[in-house]
């Protein structure tokens, strides 16, 4: 029996108080990258008129509200910071789609195959520097202290992504490197908006660090999810074609903890991603190799112990009274994301 889990309300909330910060932000740019962005963000199609596309789940903007509220303070005080790490997770994904050649996202084309490479590349820089600007531009002190800790998670973010990459060009990529490149790459912007809310209305660490923590431990979780989607996902659902990261290449948590396991399996899959895949054939068979393996299976227990790992940590923010329901509201995000009850 199919479980339908019910789509968390933040995730609504987020959108309807954080969208009409990051339009005015987006407002701002020129009138050449505007239109790229706005068709990014959904509210545009290409031709410039208004429309409502899905455009993602706003998760980071939900985390960094929730933040706040788990602080004691209201959500919207925490506005400039949500909008900042959605704005922040949209220029990685610009970039992304042009490093991966991707050329669909959300069923839509990518902001670079309608526009250009170059198009794509300056909206992106252009989000980053907006998100920054919103923060510093705050009437909030602690202003300051969140841009630095954006500014933080993003240095990571791109290292990550930076080593995904040469990952694709070896064929010795350890199950720990991986691990590693994963918390940077995914972990650390999770963690940062998970957190910057509560830095932005002035919590202290006892407030702040768990709540980082979490967001790192649930990002782990969220990419093993996605790197088992990536080998296996319905393309219905991804948007992706079937065995995708396998076909560009990619060393992603299934692949180098079937590695590590060893045996027969083992060895024949190394030889196949050393000669490199090409075929439908070789795709399938390397998929079908990772699952022998036991690949598929450790990266669900990978998904599995960071999902574990990240409401244990919840446990130890100090909700202040009223602030209850946010940290509850952080539980069942985890467990709607992570597709699975506690």
């Amino acid at each position: 029996m199919t479980v339908v889990r019910m789509r968390p309300r933040i995730l609504d909330r987020a959108r309807a108080t954080v969208t009409p910060t990051l339009q005015r932000a987006v407002a701002r740019l020129s009138g050449e990258l505007r239109l790229p962005v706005e068709y990014h963000f959904g509210w545009r199609d290409t031709d410039g008129r208004p429309c409502s596309a899905e455009a993602g789940k706003g998760v980071r903007a939900a985390l960094a509200l929730l933040s706040a509220e788990a602080a004691g303070a209201g959500g919207d005080t925490a506005l400039p910071a949500a909008a900042a790490v959605e704005l922040v997770h949209a220029f990685s994904l610009l970039h992304d789609d042009i490093v991966d050649d991707d050329r669909q996202r959300h069923h839509r084309p990518t902001v670079w195959s309608v526009f250009g490479v170059g198009v794509g590349i300056i909206a992106g820089d252009a989000l980053l520097a907006l998100a920054e600007e919103l923060l510093l531009q705050t009437a909030r002190p602690e202003g300051a202290v969140a841009a630095a800790r954006l500014t933080e998670a993003t240095r990571a973010m791109i290292a990550g992504q930076a080593a995904d990459m040469a990952f694709e060009r070896r064929n010795d990529v350890t199950l720990e490197e991986c691990l590693a490149m994963c918390g940077a790459k995914t972990g650390a912007l999770l963690g940062c908006a998970a957190s910057i809310g509560a830095v932005l209305v002035g919590a202290g660490g006892d407030v702040v660090d768990p709540l980082r923590r979490f967001g790192e431990e649930l990002g782990l979780a969220f990419q093993a999810t996605d790197d088992a989607l990536g080998i296996w996902g319905d393309p219905e659902r991804t948007g992706k074609p079937v065995w995708s990261d396998l076909r560009q290449g990619k060393k992603t948590l299934p692949v180098t903890a079937a590695l590590s396991l060893g045996g027969p399996e083992a060895a024949e899959l190394a030889a196949l991603l050393a000669a490199g895949l090409s075929t439908e054939a070789e795709f399938s068979r390397a998929a079908a190799l990772i699952e022998a393996c036991g690949g598929r299976e450790a990266t669900a227990e990978l998904a599995l112990g960071g999902s574990e790992r990240a409401h244990a940590v919840l446990d130890e923010v100090p909700a202040p009274a009223g602030a209850a329901e946010a940290v509850a509201e952080l539980h069942d995000l985890t467990d709607f994301l992570l597709g699975r009850d506690r």
